[in-house]
């Protein structure tokens, strides 16, 4: 299927979205393009507060500072990660989303370890395994991708017991015209988990910007508000992936087209760097990649180096220039160095103002055990990759 033929239709407003499924060949089928969606920008729905116990708790970080303080209670931790380990790696991962500490007391077997009560939602990151038989916990305060180490504790009391997940949230295609397959599914109405498709983001050129996963259960067709043979369609699953209603104005930005200058990303606070990067991550692939290129100098411009989705802006713009992909954390920068993203190592990279994300992410670490800061790291894995990195 060729976008093109179908971003563009012969109405006084532009065609904005492409319904597009896979067939059992794994060829894309046109399902219906739309003028508009409602509901495309949600909020996950928050999981219900619940009451949890941190038990013998070795506090670090965040969390040692907050109970350091006189007579806290209620202060507000954000969004603490549970790893539950194993003897060697760790096998769970859950989040305590907007995590607040409700009160904290010495631990029973050992007075420089704490109680912890926290109120939270709940929230498990990975397939469910069995509990190891002498797990250890880690704690850690932020996003994935830059968690700071809060500690770690011997038990979480609440943690272990079974959550129902919350209703889907719906979507509203507004102004589409149903190809075939969508006018069957309409003819014959049926419900099935697994019918899933993409809903294609056009940009005003007609260019694909992003792609997002909706479900194909329709709870209710009529005729569009835009009249015409058109309707309007309301999905019950309008997918878990989507885009916050903070993220709009970056989303308005690319609908003009890709960027063409640098630091454009700048002025957004980290959330709205990261809806930033989201959007790179199709961008890499049109056009399609070109070759890679090692040796070379390139510049990064520092100025802007406050955070960890800044950092990785940063860095894919001095190596492929402005809108482009390289990695949105660790572990995904260390497979574009491996190749097959537009620059290979060997390289020089000349850092400028390197010394302003030195100090923002001196207390973000990846990697407890290393001890490394998330600038080290960063500093590391392109050594160890062959990139000369020259600090200004």
């Amino acid at each position: 299927m060729r976008i093109a033929d179908h971003a563009r239709w012969d109405r006084g407003f532009p065609v904005k979205y492409l319904l597009v499924q896979k067939d059992e060949d794994g060829v894309e089928q046109l399902w219906g393009r739309c003028a508009g969606v409602e509901g495309f920008f949600v909020d996950p729905v928050p999981p219900p507060r619940e009451v949890l116990t941190l038990r013998g708790c070795r506090p670090d970080g965040l969390l040692s500072e907050v109970l350091a303080e006189p007579g806290v209670s209620l202060r507000g931790l954000g969004d603490v990660c549970v790893e539950v380990w194993d003897d060697e790696e760790p096998v769970q991962w859950w989040t305590l989303v907007d995590a607040v500490l409700l009160a904290h007391q010495p631990h029973s077997a050992d007075p420089k370890r704490y109680d912890i009560v926290l109120g939270a939602g709940v929230r498990n990151e990975e397939s469910f395994f069995e509990l190891p038989a002498t797990p250890r916990f880690e704690l850690f305060v932020g996003t994935t991708a830059a968690a700071a180490s809060a500690g770690w504790c011997s038990g979480v009391d609440g943690l272990f017991r079974a959550r129902v997940d919350p209703a889907p949230v719906p979507m509203e295609l507004i102004g589409c015209e149903p190809a075939e397959p969508l006018l069957a599914a309409l003819r014959r109405p049926r419900r099935s988990e697994r019918d899933w498709a993409y809903l294609l983001v056009l940009d005003r050129h007609g260019t694909v910007m992003a792609s997002r996963a909706v479900g194909l259960a329709i709870t209710r067709a009529r005729p569009s508000v835009f009249g015409g043979t058109l309707v309007d369609l309301t999905l019950t699953e309008g997918g878990d992936d989507r885009p916050s209603p903070a993220a709009r104005p970056i989303w308005a930005e690319w609908y003009q087209g890709p960027p063409t200058e640098p630091n454009l990303w700048a002025p957004y606070d980290s959330q709205g760097r990261a809806a930033w990067l989201d959007l790179t991550t199709r961008a890499w692939r049109v056009p399609a990649p070109r070759p890679d290129h090692s040796g070379g100098e390139y510049h990064l411009d520092g100025r802007f180096v406050t955070d960890v989705a800044g950092l990785h802006c940063a860095i894919a713009e001095a190596l492929l220039g402005p809108g482009r992909y390289f990695g949105r954390e660790w572990d995904a920068f260390k497979d574009c160095l491996g190749g097959g993203f537009g620059v290979a190592p060997p390289f020089t990279l000349t850092w400028h103002d390197s010394e302003i994300a030195r100090r923002a992410l001196a207390d973000v670490v990846k990697d407890p055990k290393a001890g490394l800061s998330y600038f080290e790291d960063i500093m590391r894995l392109l050594e160890r990759y062959g990139v000369t990195v020259v600090l200004r």
